[in-house]
């Protein structure tokens, strides 16, 4: 345990940070499953809108660096047009 202030309060802001930013990570992941799951649907769209939008807040909050979300939007497309393609078939 910390002795120094500036250390202590550090920390509990690390700590403010960490909770926020799983909690954030933890919503980007459901909204990229419903993603998946909704693609060849009439929710398709909306779905795959909701979870970028949520990707690029999460980068503009900083919880994401920008290049990380611009992969994550990247690979969850690529995915969602594989699923629906593997559903017409």
């Amino acid at each position: 345990m910390a002795n120094i202030k500036s250390q202590i309060k550090r920390n509990r802001q690390s700590e403010k940070a960490r909770l926020r930013n799983r909690a954030v990570r933890s919503e980007l992941r459901t909204r990229a499953k419903a993603a998946v799951s909704a693609a060849g649907t009439e929710n398709e769209a909306e779905s795959l809108r909701l979870a970028i939008q949520r990707i690029d807040r999460a980068a503009t909050k900083g919880v994401l660096h920008k290049n990380t979300a611009a992969r994550q939007k990247s690979r969850l497309i690529a995915r969602v047009r594989a699923s629906a393609r593997a559903d017409e078939s």
